[in-house]
């Protein structure tokens, strides 16, 4: 396999015969297998990906296969997948096996691909740095002393080092873009309601929303056109008509608008990430888009209004974890009240139970009105200033990280220095828009570095046409 495989390169050689979907999730299998040191993967479906590529070669040869027959990928273990433990990466779900699949997990079952597992996460999908698994951390897969990003970085070390094509993953305040940025990979959050959230477990209702990692925007692209799209079974899903992404690809970018909002790139941004950034503007500028500073007032809201509504539905989703009804159930307990405390204990670990602490507290009688309440009202500021912002530009460019990837261990300590990691990314959450990070070289210690590209509600279209053109050139 090349370095960096892509579908189109993989639909060329199936179509070639020179190799089949079965030989290919073999090869696929061989490379989770031959780095298990990264600790990407938590659930590897040897036996049943292979069978379930020999069925997908039968459709091919019959001439009735789906729109993405020959994709290998993986999603991550919040990511419900029918007859398959969904851990969330913690002891809590150790022995859960989900009874149907993610409505995105069907609808790509339905498109013939192939899934060779599940993707180690931090717990519950809180952290930045997939060091909060309770199976282990995941590592770099160019430098294994430092961190992937998180929560989802076992999906995007998965597709950086050839374990799939493309991967899911879910993003409640950055956790595509940021990892997908660290590792070198492409990561995009759709708008929110634009992909079903249904069998995705819960952290931040309002937040949340199933990602996808790839190395190309195409693949992106590709697998969008599958996932989006109206869901019944989700009260949050947008009945807004999806494009073809796919068509969206035509290069042409001439007269776009491009706003920088010049909040985003002052103090605390590593200098060589600001000007790796700009050198990709400037090819932006060679098509013949326009670029102008814009200003996003509340910008420096964003990391306290998020943690405060981020914790507070936290605290909220994550009572139904009491080791009455599913999951674990403390075996120390004498009565009622030490099943609840003691399974509690026993099954979430410090980071999971500190999100849970703050999020009680915000929400309690005392506290409503000073922080969940006025967060809320922050949260409608932060979002108008995108509607603003857009009467005046098409996308707008962001960082994705104020850093490259750091050292495992380096800011376990300090959750507040965690929590800033995510100071790029959580305003797209909470203004509810589309966000893809795009490759923009690698730092002078090799590391990769990559940077956003907002677009507008339910314009995933754009910014993947954006992406697709700064790969081309």
């Amino acid at each position: 396999m090349n370095s960096m495989i892509t579908f189109d390169s993989i639909k060329e050689e199936l179509s070639s015969r020179k190799t089949s979907v079965e030989k290919l999730t073999k090869q696929f299998l061989q490379t989770i297998n031959e780095k298990r040191k990264l600790n990407a993967f938590l659930n590897v479906f040897d036996g049943k990906a292979t069978s379930n590529a020999q069925e997908v070669d039968k459709k091919i040869a019959n001439g009735n296969s789906g729109s993405l027959a020959g994709m290998i990928m993986a999603a991550k273990d919040n990511i419900c997948f029918k007859d398959e433990v969904t851990t969330c990466g913690s002891r809590i779900l150790q022995e859960f096996v989900s009874l149907y699949d993610a409505t995105a997990i069907q609808r790509l079952k339905n498109a013939d691909v192939v899934f060779v597992g599940k993707t180690n996460l931090d717990e519950f999908a809180m952290g930045s740095s997939t060091e909060n698994s309770a199976y282990g951390t995941v590592l770099h897969p160019h430098d294994e002393t430092r961190v992937p990003g998180g929560s989802s970085g076992g999906s995007a070390v998965a597709v950086e080092a050839n374990m799939c094509v493309t991967a899911l993953g879910s993003d409640t305040g950055g956790s595509v873009r940021q990892p997908a940025a660290l590792c070198g990979v492409i990561g995009l959050k759709p708008t929110y309601g634009r992909v079903s959230r249904y069998g995705l477990v819960a952290y931040g209702s309002s937040l949340d929303q199933i990602g996808v990692f790839g190395n190309c925007a195409k693949d992106i692209a590709r697998v969008l056109n599958v996932i989006a799209g109206y869901d019944e079974h989700d009260s949050t899903s947008a009945n807004v008509s999806v494009p073809n992404y796919v068509e969206a690809l035509n290069g042409k970018i001439s007269g776009l608008k491009i706003g920088i909002p010049k909040e985003y790139f002052g103090d605390g941004l590593d200098e060589e990430i600001r000007k790796a950034i700009f050198q990709q503007v400037e090819i932006l500028k060679s098509n013949g888009a326009t670029v102008q500073e814009i200003s996003m007032p509340n910008a420096e809201y964003v990391i306290p209004t998020y943690y405060i509504i981020a914790m507070a539905e936290a605290s909220s989703n994550l009572s139904r974890f009491d080791g009455a009804r599913y999951g674990l159930r403390s075996e120390k307990a004498k009565n009622l009240f030490e099943m609840y405390v003691k399974s509690r204990s026993e099954g979430f670990g410090e980071e999971v139970k500190r999100r849970i602490m703050i999020g009680t507290y915000v929400l309690s009688a005392g506290y409503y009105d000073a922080y969940y309440r006025k967060a809320q009202k922050v949260r409608r500021l932060i979002y108008n200033d995108f509607i603003n912002a857009y009467k005046e530009v098409d996308i707008i460019v962001s960082p994705a990280t104020p850093t490259t990837a750091f050292k495992i261990g380096e800011k376990t300590s300090d959750p507040v220095q965690m929590y800033l990691e995510d100071v790029y990314t959580v305003s797209a959450n909470l203004a509810g828009i589309p966000a893809i990070t795009v490759r923009a070289g690698k730092s002078q210690n090799g590391l990769p570095i990559g940077f956003q590209l907002y677009g507008k509600h339910f314009d995933e279209a754009t910014i993947l046409k954006v992406a697709d053109c700064l790969e081309k050139n």
